[in-house]
């Protein structure tokens, strides 16, 4: 077990840097010595933030600073690229999700951190919430009994100005999708984690209906199919009017487990029933950042920490991730080739 401090970069100090670097800046095995943007303004701004050094080029970063661990918050297509790249200059990598756009891109960060022998983790926080700890656990415990079918909805909101004030958000090459890559990912994650089994089949269809100035979709709905007959109904699109708490539902053999956000409430067929929620006791202060990305990030970045320092195993690990983006890819596979465009 290693007791020194593990030195630390982060590479995006865009809207999701906050979740890393506060978690990092206080963690007592970890030192945020470096962060880096392609915009000079940001990087210092947050360089002065975190009293660190600030960089606009990532290769010079790495070779100057040589940390031991680099998390990666930037845009989608450029999660493999960098990983690979830091994990060959001998870092360990911890990336926001999408793990990649492409599936071949994904193995390709498997390869490289077997062949380097790095670790590389693909943040999924809401893993940690206390309504998916309780579905869990009562899976686990065989309370539930097995996953028979489930359904799951997400209804949020982005508006034209959400998109058009981004430069990659929205587009195929950059973000690699629209509300399934980027909004329902984190839910789909869940729902596969919950049924445990290999996906065999994928039914999905896309559509863009109000979002005249992108080209992905904005609605998805679609059958995913599991080893072994279980199924599961989904329907998600960010156009509703407000960003309704996500639902999700597992209709089991021994009872029926409901998610409605991080809360979770399991009831038996026996008539005993577990309700679990986010304890507001224990928020971790991010500072000012989207409330729906809740407080598990630093669960996640601590328990890597700890992973690689040899105090634990790794909770959510890269293997783990990569059959989620084997489900997003076949999604699009399914659904990209009936794309419908309601605005056109």
């Amino acid at each position: 077990m290693e007791n020194r401090k593990l030195r630390s970069a982060i590479i995006g100090c865009g809207n999701i840097f906050p979740m890393h670097a506060v978690p990092v800046s206080k963690n007592p095995y970890t030192q945020l010595t470096a962060v880096c943007d392609i915009k000079p303004e940001r990087a210092q701004s947050a360089a002065h933030r975190f009293s660190c050094r600030g960089y606009t080029d990532y290769k010079r970063m790495l070779d100057e600073e040589r940390p031991d661990v680099v998390h990666i918050c930037t845009p989608h297509y450029l999660h493999a690229p960098l990983a690979c790249y830091a994990m060959q200059q001998g870092c360990h990598v911890l990336t926001e999700k999408p793990m990649a756009i492409k599936l071949k891109d994904a193995r390709r960060m498997l390869d490289t951190a077997e062949s380097t022998g790095k670790t590389l983790g693909v943040i999924f926080q809401n893993r940690y919430n206390a309504g998916s700890q309780l579905i869990r656990q009562c899976l686990d415990s065989g309370e539930l009994g097995q996953v028979q079918a489930g359904r799951l909805l997400l209804t949020w909101n982005r508006s034209s100005e959400y998109y058009s004030q981004s430069d990659w958000k929205g587009t195929w090459e950059k973000e690699g999708g629209g509300v399934v890559i980027d909004q329902a990912i984190h839910t789909l994650d869940l729902m596969r984690w919950f049924f445990g089994k290999p996906v065999v089949q994928v039914k999905a269809s896309l559509s863009n209906w109000t979002h005249p100035n992108i080209l992905v979709e904005d609605t998805a709905e679609g059958r995913i199919e599991f080893e072994g007959g279980a199924y599961c109904a989904f329907y998600v699109m960010n156009h509703f009017c407000v960003d309704e708490a996500v639902r999700l539902e597992l209709f089991c053999e021994r009872g029926k487990a409901v998610m409605e956000g991080p809360k979770a409430t399991v009831s038996l067929y026996n008539g005993r029933t577990y309700i679990a929620d986010n304890d507001p006791s224990q928020v971790f202060e991010y500072g000012d950042v989207k409330q729906y990305w809740g407080t598990s990030h630093v669960k996640q970045i601590n328990n890597f920490y700890d992973s690689i320092l040899g105090r634990g195993a790794m909770y959510i690990r890269a293997e783990d991730a990569f059959h989620t983006q084997e489900l997003i890819c076949a999604i699009y596979h399914e659904g990209c080739a009936h794309f419908a465009r309601g605005n056109t």
